[in-house]
């Protein structure tokens, strides 16, 4: 009996053995499974990471060749402006074309003053066609009253040759408006308002709204009032705006504060902000610098702030702000506002490396007197090597030789080392030189 038991519990086991080993077998390929598949969401994720990274590279880098493109063609258009003021009608062309061509930003204005200076050339019939351009290619744009007024101007002169006293003549009739602005404003001011209407240059509408700047008149204010809030063409509109602050009334303020909160357009409010600085507007600024949702135009307001050495503005901006490029702003303006103390705080305890780097440039360019113990501090106290090397390159600037040669001497990293060499080798020090010589030796 006995042994008939055991032989019945060994089958009986070798069964259950049987029908158990099936199950963890099928266990362990279903956690295989799951191991597979929570890899293959690792590495989806992780590639969808990598895409996000790439995308917000790309769409920084469109932002800056924006940017750049967008300086660029200020630049072209302002070489335009120059040989217009100098009467060098073949370069203002074909500095207009260029802008016109590219259909870059402000190409209505580029294909006015091209017309303009196609007139002044005696070539009519190539001006017609650009002031045609503009019509058509751009309905909307404020230099149409402009073209219109040029295109009569140079319909009446098509075929008859261009009088070289007619720039002289229009100079000498704004001396006279002038001399009577002080003796009869009444009649001055139509004349003002009917040259600035007309197809005088530039040079001469601005000194036209010059004058009535310096009006106490209502009619002066009401044209100027008019201009700057966008009555003519865009650069008349910022000659005007600038004279506002220039003339830094708490009238005048108070119209620029409402022409800022109307308008839409970032140059305009961009000049409005540094007009609100030359007048002294303080208030105004910071709370563009506070409340504005455009970075570039809160950047702006910034800038401003530093320059009117609003030091303690800034700085409790900049622990509010979240925008890097903006931060970058407020530390370029605490630079202007000369507050090294708190870009030392910022090189040696910010959380964004690059911006403890800009902060670390800065210091550079404040003196060695104030900054240079506090870079070498900053050198000493951090591993990042990128902090590191701007920090020499601070000192370098500040031309602290001496700070460098002690540097030197302690560095045992040969990349940094070599950095803080090469720098030397640049420098007219007697420091630097002997400590050369002592290297060759």
């Amino acid at each position: 009996m006995k042994r008939q038991w055991v032989q019945r519990w060994i089958v009986g086991t070798a069964a259950a053995v049987a029908l158990v080993m099936p199950t963890a077998s099928a266990a362990g390929q279903a956690f295989a499974l799951e191991e597979q598949v929570a890899e293959r969401n690792r590495e989806r994720a992780e590639r969808q990471r990598d895409q996000a990274e790439q995308q917000r590279e790309q769409a920084e880098q469109q932002r800056e060749r924006a940017e750049q493109a967008r300086e660029r063609w200020e630049q072209v258009y302002e070489q335009g402006q120059d040989a217009v003021e100098d009467s060098q009608w073949t370069r203002a062309v074909e500095r207009f074309t260029a802008l016109v061509s590219a259909k870059a930003p402000r190409a209505d204005a580029a294909l006015y003053w091209r017309a303009y200076s196609l007139d002044k050339l005696n070539r009519q019939a190539e001006a017609l066609t650009s002031v045609a351009e503009l019509l058509k290619g751009y309905p909307s744009s404020r230099w149409l009253a402009d073209a219109r007024a040029l295109e009569i101007q140079v319909r009446q002169r098509a075929g008859q040759p261009v009088s070289p006293e007619v720039q002289a003549d229009e100079e000498l009739k704004l001396f006279a408006i002038q001399g009577l602005q002080h003796q009869d404003p009444d009649q001055a001011i139509p004349m003002l308002e009917k040259l600035l209407q007309g197809t005088s240059s530039p040079r001469l509408k601005e000194r036209a709204l010059f004058v009535l700047a310096q009006s106490n008149s209502p009619r002066a204010r009401q044209v100027l009032t008019n201009i700057a809030r966008g009555g003519s063409n865009p650069d008349l509109q910022m000659k005007a705006v600038q004279y506002l602050g220039i003339h830094g009334s708490q009238a005048n303020q108070q119209l620029l504060g409402e022409i800022y909160a109307a308008s839409t357009d970032v140059e305009v409010k961009r000049q409005i902000l540094r007009s609100y600085m030359i007048s002294g507007d303080r208030e105004r600024v910071l709370a563009a610098a506070t409340g504005e949702k455009v970075p570039e135009l809160r950047a702006e307001a910034v800038r401003q702030l530093g320059i009117m050495g609003a030091r303690d503005g800034v700085w409790q901006l900049y622990s509010k702000e979240t925008d890097p490029e903006v931060k970058e702003q407020m530390i370029q303006a605490l630079f202007l506002a000369g507050d090294s103390a708190r870009l030392i705080e910022i090189a040696n305890n910010d959380s964004n490396v690059e911006l403890r780097r800009r902060a670390i440039q800065q210091l550079g360019l404040m003196g060695r007197d104030r900054t240079a113990d506090a870079i070498l501090n900053v050198y000493n106290r951090q591993a990042n090597i990128e902090l590191k090397e701007a920090a020499i390159d601070a000192l370098f600037v500040q031309q602290n030789a001496e700070t460098l040669v002690a540097l030197a001497r302690k560095e045992t990293d040969r990349e940094l080392k070599g950095r803080i060499v090469q720098k030397l080798s640049l420098m007219r020090s007697p420091a630097a030189r002997d400590y050369l010589m002592e290297l060759l030796k």
